[in-house]
């Protein structure tokens, strides 16, 4: 579980984003990153019976994200990120791009999370002609009364203006082939992350995601 002295630190930096509070904090800082690691290696262990394409020896160092912020393109110069990113890789699509993803954010903005956001040109093409095949496979998924109840409504994601080349307008599936992101996500209180029980919720939770995972990564065979 997520320890709440992880959460305060987090909550601190955001009113400290700057190099000196941080490097007095270095501390705090590293106990705060372990605590998600240890976190992470938790879930870890039960992902790959959920998901066989995760990989089992993942390396949880490497799944938690840096909290240093690049900034040399951003008008936003603050060092550090507010919350801790981990990355939950699947193998069987070509170049990666479908995966779990859980953020740890203070002031219930946390979510565990799946899909494939912001997929490139190639990769978009592809899930968009799954779902122009398949549509019927992907929303027996998404419209699920327990899936809408974990992750709302699919279809209310970002979408393009105007129909994708090769597309009708009075397609049937128009609506998800103009999604511009395929990603779920679910919301995580602080109460539920710090919670004994922390993992095996995230774990059910990615295993209601699996099946729309299983759809993209097919889409990218």
């Amino acid at each position: 579980m997520i320890q709440t002295q992880t959460l305060t630190f987090l909550k601190e930096l955001v009113d400290n984003n700057d190099r000196d509070w941080f490097q007095a904090n270095k501390a705090r800082y590293d106990v705060a990153r372990e605590n998600v690691i240890a976190f992470t290696t938790e879930i870890i262990k039960g992902l790959h019976n959920v998901d066989p394409a995760v990989n089992p020896d993942l390396d949880p160092k490497k799944c938690v994200m840096r909290i240093y912020r690049d900034i040399r393109f951003s008008k936003n110069k603050l060092p550090y990120k507010n919350n801790f990113g981990v990355s939950f890789p699947t193998q069987g699509s070509k170049n990666g791009g479908v995966e779990y993803y859980m953020h740890i954010q203070p002031g219930s903005k946390s979510f565990i999370a799946g899909g494939y956001w912001m997929p490139e040109a190639e990769h978009l093409k592809a899930i968009r002609q799954e779902i122009d095949y398949n549509a019927d496979d992907l929303k027996k998924i998404i419209d699920d009364k327990e899936f809408v109840k974990l992750f709302g409504e699919y279809r209310k994601q970002e979408q393009l203006k105007t129909t994708p080349k090769g597309y009708e307008a009075d397609n049937e599936n128009i609506d998800l082939i103009k999604l511009k992101s395929f990603i779920a996500w679910h919301p995580l209180t602080d109460k539920e992350l710090t919670s004994k029980g922390a993992a095996e919720e995230i774990l059910r939770v990615i295993a209601k995601l699996y099946p729309m995972n299983v759809f993209l990564r097919n889409a990218l065979a």
